[in-house]
């Protein structure tokens, strides 16, 4: 399959370099790193070691069978803006937030799938990125519901030996992805913790509150996501990246834009929509908005 993988930061460069020991793929990013996969190859090391030559570049093809996007949920209206003249059969958003999807369904003439990806990585170095741990990629129809278009994207990871599932029941599995990133995401980047300090004491409370938040606007939106399965899906992803640093950690040490709006702000406002009290997604919202009001660089 010839891929295209929008947005080479830590974790399209991980899910591109796996895929690249089975097939055709282009990265597009920034440089230096580009071009120093471009010229080197892209090294993955951690629980995966492999080294792989794809493309890299930082325009993006004329065609390929299927797009995977993967920059933050802000940069979305720009992805499918780049990819709108690309000749696609199949687009899958990897990304954190909600309404991705939507946003690229809107631009796009393909077949767009909503996924979710547990695999932990982290850039170290222009052409090398880390595998932190392995994990599941999880993707199928936006709506739900059986996909042929998922199945051929679901057998083309298994041909590259990603742990993938294929699922008929993406919008529940989103609604507890965001509840995930909501407790875990906010939590320590304000914390500036690692994920395991969520196990207990005050950071776990505070992350269980606010997965418990999410579920009850996912219910209101008509999901079933119960308020206890929000909470054992923050403690079990927890647990399996205790010493991991979660994206919006690695946002806020790098002084960069982050992820709230589609998190803890997007729960936040369903929330005051839909009458659903979310007091603890929206006391993170303004803190984190307030934080990057004094500290993000405008050029980030």
């Amino acid at each position: 399959m010839d891929v295209v993988v929008f947005g080479a930061g830590s974790l399209g460069s991980l899910v591109g370099g796996l895929l690249a020991r089975a097939h055709d793929v282009t990265l597009v990013g920034r440089d230096p790193h580009v071009s120093t996969v471009r010229e080197r190859g892209l090294r993955v090391e951690g629980e995966v070691e492999a080294t792989v030559h794809p493309d890299a570049r930082r325009e993006v093809p004329d065609a390929a069978d299927l797009a995977v996007v993967c920059v933050k949920a802000f940069d979305t209206a720009a992805a499918a803006e780049a990819l709108a003249d690309v000749e696609l059969d199949v687009c899958l958003s990897l990304q954190n937030g909600m309404g991705n999807e939507a946003t690229l369904a809107d631009r796009l003439d393909a077949t767009v799938l909503a996924g979710t990806c547990t695999y932990g990585a982290m850039l170290t170095d222009p052409g090398v990125v880390h595998c932190t741990g392995v994990g599941e990629v999880v993707l199928g129809a936006r709506d739900g519901g059986p996909s042929d278009a998922a199945d051929r994207v679901g057998a083309a990871f298994d041909a590259a030996d990603i742990v993938t599932t294929v699922a008929g029941d993406m919008p529940r599995r989103l609604w507890e992805k965001l509840a995930v990133n909501a407790g875990i995401n906010a939590t320590t980047a304000l914390a500036d913790v690692d994920n395991g300090a969520l196990l207990d004491g005050d950071a776990n409370a505070t992350a269980i509150a606010a997965a418990r938040e999410v579920a009850r606007v996912a219910t209101a939106e008509g999901v079933d996501l119960e308020t206890d399965e929000a909470a054992v899906a923050v403690e079990r992803v927890a647990e399996a990246t205790a010493a991991n640093t979660s994206s919006m950690r690695q946002d806020v040490l790098a002084g960069r834009r982050t992820e709230v709006d589609a998190i803890n702000g997007y729960v936040a406002d369903r929330g005051a929509e839909l009458g659903v009290a979310v007091p603890v997604n929206e006391t993170m919202a303004r803190l984190l908005r307030a934080w990057e009001a004094e500290n993000v660089d405008s050029e980030h």
